[in-house]
């Protein structure tokens, strides 16, 4: 065989699995985007990788490890579809079954997604077929590279090994070979990237944008002069929709049809409610800021941000449903599946928990939860912030564990008091001399009543707090520093409205969040 057939053979494996890939994503257009293979496959991996992986995963990628995982799922399948190719130039049923496979698990694995039924199948099998008929092409077809010794017997004695043996030799047969290859892969990414742009002309972004948010019948109070320092580098007191962080397990964002969307309130209650778009958006609203942070936040991290919520108070809703003696939870449950369990007490208490419709003056964005969503202050959002929503189910915390909680995350997860430094950062060199030193500092639902900030493990000194709308938010903050010339670094700590000030003892942000102080090591000029 010469040294060159492996090569081709892989080729031939990579260009089959992306037709079938190609054709997985033309039929997941209409059978819905979650049908798609790669990414029910990918669902899979989210749901059963091991709790370490996936953090691991969010503190390398952020809120870009959805694209890793499925370019690392794309990845792995292209090096099998390889060894298929391989093993198919020695024997074309063992890359026919490889292929038979790989359709098999992505079929399973959209059987296994929320709301799944029959159809969701297709996308994998009729991929699988496609896949099969195109290595078939590159083995012992019409594209295939001559001779294939199984069908020519050797002039100087038995078959040969296997596979397309004199193909560096015959420039016809490899030409004809690269060109299908070339063929085969364009159709491909012609396929892949039709079926994707086709679930998007189908997505709610037009729905979204036919909606009119009713005016609050409770506004939000005006941000107070003086909350936005304007300095460069420092965090915006409120967070736009674009950049806001997004986490969640959806490698798909859900395509919910405000028309047909409907919210159950139901479990342990006296008085079940179903609630239509149109009825939510009926109720009276109210519109608030509220900070919510992510428990992956590690210390001085970026996912938290601020916004202005639109929506009807959770309590009303309870309060209409009435809860039952001992529902101590509710279950907040997504399209997807995906669940959290918020303390019934705290959804009760008075605070501006809300089922949000809107987010600073627009309906909800679509990757963060439209049509509607919870927003809980003072709680972390994998036990608050159900995006996507369609079920609050009432249950109580020792009849019901919510997706992260059998992950080794904790069943509730109050915010801890945190603070960051957001200027100057290590890559800066600023001049010695006067420096301002700034970030932000939360503890919501309790409020920031101080931030003190220290250079070299130095005595703490008190920074100057800007103003802010309520205990709800992020607060910023800022202090005047005379740097010196040399390496230097800046610590911060804050404490919260009971006189708890946060633990400068590090812990990692399992079981329920990150601990520590925020420091940032730079070199004056």
């Amino acid at each position: 065989m010469s040294s060159t057939t492996p090569r081709f053979a892989a080729l031939a494996g990579v260009a089959a699995a992306a037709a079938a890939i190609g054709t997985a994503e033309l039929v997941a257009a209409l059978t819905g985007p979650r049908s798609s293979p790669l990414v029910a496959v990918g669902g899979v991996v989210v749901d059963t990788v091991p709790e370490p992986v996936k953090r691991f995963g969010i503190e390398v990628f952020g809120v870009y490890d959805k694209v890793a995982l499925l370019v690392g799922t794309a990845l792995l399948l292209g090096g099998f579809a390889a060894l298929l190719g391989v093993l198919a130039s020695r024997r074309l049923t063992v890359g026919l079954a490889g292929i038979v496979v790989l359709g098999g698990i992505g079929a399973t694995a959209a059987l296994t997604r929320a709301d799944a039924d029959a159809a969701d199948v297709l996308p994998a099998l009729l991929g699988a077929v496609v896949g099969g008929a195109a290595l078939w092409a590159f083995v012992a077809g019409p594209l295939e590279l001559d001779p294939w010794p199984w069908a020519s017997p050797s002039p100087t004695g038995p078959p040969a090994a296997a596979g397309p043996a004199v193909a560096a030799h015959d420039p016809d047969s490899r030409r004809r070979f690269l060109t299908g290859i070339g063929a085969v892969l364009g159709v491909a990414t012609v396929g892949g990237v039709a079926g994707r742009w086709l679930a998007g002309r189908q997505g709610v972004s037009a729905a979204r944008e036919s909606v009119t948010l009713p005016a609050p019948v409770s506004p939000a109070p005006p941000v107070p002069a003086g909350a936005e320092l304007t300095l460069p580098g420092l965090a915006s007191y409120v967070t736009s929709n674009r950049g806001f962080y997004r986490i969640d397990t959806a490698l798909v964002v859900p395509q919910v049809d405000p028309k047909s969307w409907q919210l159950r309130i139901h479990g342990r209650v006296r008085n079940p409610l179903t609630l239509s778009y149109t009825d939510l958006l009926a109720r009276p609203m109210v519109e608030r800021y509220v900070t919510l942070a992510c428990v992956s936040n590690e210390v001085g991290g970026n996912l938290i941000g601020n916004a202005r919520w639109l929506g009807v108070p959770i309590r009303e809703l309870l309060d209409e449903a009435a809860p039952l003696d001992g529902a101590d939870q509710v279950v907040g449950r997504s399209v997807d599946g995906w669940t959290c369990g918020t303390p019934t007490a705290v959804l009760r208490d008075g605070r501006d928990a809300l089922l949000a419709v809107g987010m600073n003056g627009e309906p909800l964005p679509v990757q963060h939860g439209f049509p509607a969503r919870m927003v809980v202050p003072g709680l972390y959002g994998y036990v608050s912030a159900c995006k996507w929503i369609t079920e609050l189910e009432l249950t109580s915390f020792a009849d019901f564990d919510a997706y992260w909680v059998p992950r080794g995350w904790s069943a509730q997860g109050p915010v801890k008091t945190q603070s960051r430094i957001d200027t100057p950062r290590p890559r800066n060199r600023p001049a010695a001399g006067p420096v301002t030193v700034a970030g932000v500092a939360w503890a919501q639902h309790r409020g920031i009543d101080r931030v003190e900030v220290r250079v070299d493990e130095g005595p703490w000194q008190e920074a100057r707090l800007a103003s802010t709308v309520s205990v709800d938010t992020w607060v910023q903050w800022s202090w005047q520093w005379q740097a010196t010339p040399g390496e230097h670094t800046l610590q911060v700590r804050a404490t919260d409205s009971t006189g708890e000030t946060q633990t400068g003892e590090p812990r990692d942000v399992a079981p329920d969040g990150a601990t520590g102080w925020h420091s940032v090591t730079l070199t004056v000029g």
